[in-house]
């Protein structure tokens, strides 16, 4: 039974990219890194769980193999780029009382709109 998901706008040019190259479908390319995520997983030179283990700060990331430290670190850099919930309440936050949210290319602070002002 087919089911649907959703995947982000990055993911999903990748796999179209992909897709596109490979003469694949974007469902045959998902289900072809599925196949290859599977078994890389269970290849035994890669052992997920370690992995799992460093990114929860249970295991030193010295002690991971190689192979194993570069799947860390894609990971790793994933989830450092998703706001915690604490951190996008904090923005919302700021957004609401129209103070700086960030910061644009040049450096300079970036403020919400006030759309009670148009």
């Amino acid at each position: 039974m087919a089911q649907s998901v959703k995947l982000a706008d990055d993911i999903m040019a990748l796999i179209r990219r992909e897709a596109e190259l490979q003469s694949r479908s974007v469902a045959g390319q998902i289900t072809h890194w599925v196949r290859i995520g599977r078994a890389i997983e269970s290849s035994g030179a890669f052992d997920h769980a370690r992995i799992t283990a460093a990114l929860e700060g249970r295991l030193d990331v010295a002690e991971l193999r190689p192979e194993e430290e570069d799947a860390w670190l894609d990971a790793f850099t994933e989830k450092m780029g998703e706001a915690a919930e604490d951190e996008a309440a904090f923005f919302a936050r700021r957004v609401r009382l129209g103070r700086g949210v960030g910061l644009d290319a040049a450096g300079n602070i970036v403020r919400a709109k006030d759309d009670s002002a148009a």
